[in-house]
């Protein structure tokens, strides 16, 4: 059996993939997997889980104006056409796709081949590639319950989102896998993969206040890391706290898992992987969305996951250090609020998303073979 992935300008589109296939792993089946798109966000995670990357351009079509816009419209026309010879020659059985620009082209032909395709939504907004393949696709798994109206009921399942079991797993000892002492609360703050200049800069207005009384964690992406930690060293007035705050560009699965559970509060950006990391975790958070203008879905997710109660929502706009440090302490101080957080982001994600699109993909590409 063949599998084919596709999908994953970012992190939390491609690794959601890995997810899947650690589970087809496991599988007596053994398929083969493949992974079609541009270079794909973390090739050594491809050689680690033995998936084997087809080259297949994609151009992004901006919701704003870029002449950027213009030449992507080439490079959607040459992966329309390289979809079009590799799918040919490979031919899966399923493709799964995870959504996102770089899956356009290999959906269109997988739809020309008839190549059956199993879809995942993580946000409680469709993303435009999705809302193209679902009137084709076979199975719809999502993350939301608000999402359910945008997709036919009769093959739409409510799965949440796959998560490396690395990062889903329960640590016994975290602060020592940090190598952080377990003497005060530690917060972990992490705006993305690619880090968040808006929140690096508020944590840095706030270290003098918070630093007294945690040690931070803060991952601000690479670009960010050595601005940040110049910019704290001036900062900080105590300088005996700061070896109380630990700066990293990004962040491999296994420290994310263990700061996941060492932390008392985690500071977020609103990308759903993170909002189920998170939640697998059972942790309270304050999740800091996007702003509306710029990504149409991190605001919606916020306030999705809010309304479970797990976490708070601080909009970028009017927010200020001050504020970011009264709603910190506000949750770690009530200890009814903090353990009522606990509790509803602990029941907020399921564990076997993977394992439920894993096992779909199987039966569909089975029934396909025949």
């Amino acid at each position: 059996m063949k599998i084919a992935f596709v999908g994953g300008g970012t992190g939390g589109h491609f690794y959601p993939l890995i997810a899947v296939a650690e589970e087809l792993a496991q599988h007596p089946a053994q398929p083969e997997l493949y992974y079609l798109g541009p270079t794909p966000y973390n090739p050594e995670a491809l050689k680690a889980n033995n998936i084997t990357h087809i080259y297949c351009p994609a151009g992004k079509v901006r919701r704003y104006f870029s002449l950027l816009n213009i030449l992507d419209v080439f490079k959607n026309i040459a992966g329309i056409c390289v979809a079009f010879y590799k799918l040919f020659w490979l031919y899966p059985d399923v493709l799964f796709s995870k959504g996102g620009y770089t899956s356009v082209p290999v959906l269109l032909m997988a739809w020309f081949y008839r190549i059956p395709v199993v879809i995942h939504e993580s946000d409680s907004r469709p993303g435009r590639a999705n809302v193209l393949a679902k009137k084709f696709a076979r199975y719809i798994g999502i993350a939301y319950s608000e999402v359910a109206d945008f997709f036919p009921a009769d093959k739409t399942a409510l799965v949440g989102i796959p998560i490396q079991r690395v990062i889903s797993q329960t640590n016994q000892n975290p602060h020592d896998t940090l190598g952080i002492p377990k003497d005060i609360p530690l917060l972990y703050v992490t705006g993305g993969s690619l880090g968040s200049e808006r929140i690096n800069n508020l944590i840095l207005d706030s270290l003098n206040e918070l630093l007294p009384h945690f040690r931070i964690f803060h991952q601000t992406g690479d670009t960010h890391a050595n601005k940040v930690t110049r910019t704290a060293q001036g900062l900080i007035t105590d300088t005996a706290l700061l070896e109380r705050y630990y700066v990293q560009g990004t962040l491999p699965a296994t420290t994310v898992s263990a700061l996941l559970d060492a932390a008392a509060i985690v500071v977020s950006r609103a990308g759903s992987t993170t909002i189920f990391e998170i939640s697998l975790h059972g942790k309270p958070s304050i999740i800091i969305p996007i702003p509306e203008a710029i990504s149409h879905d991190q605001r919606t997710n916020a306030y999705a996951y809010a309304r479970s109660g797990a976490a708070t929502v601080l909009e970028e706009g009017n927010l200020t250090a001050n504020l970011l440090t009264a709603e910190i302490m506000t949750i770690l101080q009530n200890p009814e609020k903090y353990q009522a957080m606990q509790t509803a982001a602990a029941q907020f994600a399921p564990r076997d998303a993977a394992a439920k699109i894993a096992a779909a993909l199987i039966s569909i590409g089975q029934e396909h073979g025949s």
